[in-house]
């Protein structure tokens, strides 16, 4: 079943290159699908053009197509194009006339757009709990170790004390920003593109703030020729939040990988959190954070791939926009993947509390010794020089850090500010589930 279908068979060599993965991509979006359809539906009847029989129908038949999706039964079956079809393919089939009324007013190009954003909404609140609760982990980390000293490095050389405290406390910061990213690309994404039809709008005298209402949009995508035009924006937003969490999580498994090398030691996991070596009997290699490393470092070429796509389209749709679709969706998927594992590698992570006694760190101290001495009333200049001598002589040793309150120091953490920021940015994210959301929909009933 084609939708455009106007008596002639294209080759099949053309349906099958222009159609691609989209049969097994597009059952991501059946639920959301559906439940576009049932607010389309009560919009139409609110409008005359569905009569509340046939309203009542086509919810019935939705509520029925819906309860098969979320079994996994509804299939895009060989000759019909995509998701959109599917659904109208088997209204018509159960519902005869009435089914074939569903599409009144809308265009494939709406239908993907709203089908895609109520998926990439959902997507957007389900990875924000993983990425908070990650942080969380992060939060609980940096309390619990905040007095265990770490050198700091700049240019990868030692250069002040840090604290395992400071160093998770970081990341988890980092984290709570990456949600504000989130926040703002969901907002973005959070207006509602039905009834644009094919970017051009249609004569039928549809209410398009009611079903932006129906399906808990913030608003509507206004201009009709903008709906066409913002594909690739909302998807660029989306990919360079999901970039940043992922930029995050790469930086943090590479901290890793050197912490956990032989030079540095600083923490190390037990042997079934580790992989080992068919040759070496004395290696514990950081697989898991490699690939981690690794995957991060794809998605976060994923907007560059999403710019090559769509920058030089001219307004209007062009069907080059169909590959945006596997560029988001698995980008949700790997960067879930990513935050899983390294939150449960967390649950094993052993701290070695031991490292700056080691004589080689003691130079870390020499900032701590210069400001000693300003405190005392020497000027800094002559405390730096005073400092660099006995560095240089060897008779420099390490002086106390009990001095550290400023905000953000090692002697001062604000985690409790930084949780609150996290908890702030997740208000945002509040959207209903699909089976909430349907379970609403086809028990709606249009005020009197």
């Amino acid at each position: 079943m084609k939708l455009w279908d106007k008596g002639v068979e294209p080759d099949p060599a053309i349906i099958e290159f222009t159609v691609g993965n989209d049969r097994v991509m597009d059952l991501s979006l059946a639920e959301w699908d559906i439940i576009g359809s049932m607010a389309h539906a009560i919009m139409l009847q609110n409008v005359g053009l569905l009569t509340p029989e046939e309203k009542q129908s086509l919810l019935n038949g939705l509520h029925l197509l819906f309860q098969k999706a979320t079994k996994g039964e509804l299939i895009v079956e060989k000759g019909v194009e995509d998701i959109h079809s599917q659904v109208e393919k088997d209204l018509s089939v159960n519902l005869g006339p009435t089914g074939k009324k569903i599409h009144t007013g809308r265009s494939r190009n709406d239908q993907v757009l709203l089908d895609i954003r109520l998926f990439t909404r959902s997507e957007i609140d389900r990875i924000a709990v993983k990425v908070f609760a990650l942080f969380n982990k992060l939060q609980s980390l940096s309390e619990q170790h905040k007095e265990v000293l770490l050198p700091g490095y700049t240019h990868m050389q030692p250069a002040m004390v840090s604290s395992f405290g400071l160093w998770f406390g970081a990341y988890s910061e980092s984290l709570a920003d990456d949600l504000h990213l989130l926040a703002s690309a969901r907002k973005l994404n959070n207006r509602n593109p039905l009834g644009t039809a094919a970017g051009y709008g249609t004569t039928l005298p549809l209410k398009r703030k009611l079903t932006a209402d129906l399906l808990e949009f913030d608003d509507l995508v206004f201009n009709s020729a903008y709906a066409s035009l913002n594909r690739g924006k909302v998807e660029m937003a989306v990919a360079g939040a999901l970039a940043s969490v992922a930029r995050t999580l790469g930086r943090f498994s590479m901290d890793i990988c050197l912490y956990m090398g032989a030079e540095f030691k600083f923490i190390d996991f037990p042997g079934e959190y580790i992989t080992g070596s068919s040759i070496m009997p004395q290696k514990k290699n950081p697989d898991v954070f490699e690939i981690i490393r690794a995957r991060t470092n794809h998605l976060q070429a994923v907007p560059a791939e999403i710019a090559m796509l769509t920058s030089n389209l001219s307004s209007g749709y062009h069907r080059d926009l169909q590959l945006l679709k596997p560029l988001v969706f698995d980008a949700f998927k790997e960067l879930e993947a990513c935050i899983d594992i390294l939150n449960f590698m967390l649950t094993g992570i052993r701290i070695r509390k031991d490292i700056t006694e080691y004589p080689v760190y003691n130079s870390i101290f020499s900032t701590e010794e210069v400001n000693r001495l300003v405190r005392s009333g020497v000027p800094f200049r002559d405390a730096y020089k005073e400092v660099g001598a006995r560095l240089e002589n060897g008779s420099f040793s390490r002086t106390s850090t009990k001095d550290y309150s400023h905000e953000g120091s090692i002697g001062n953490l604000c985690n409790d500010q930084i949780q609150k920021m996290a908890e702030t940015h997740m208000k945002s994210f509040n959207s209903k589930t699909s089976s909430e959301l349907e379970s609403k929909l086809v028990n709606y009933k249009l005020d009197k």
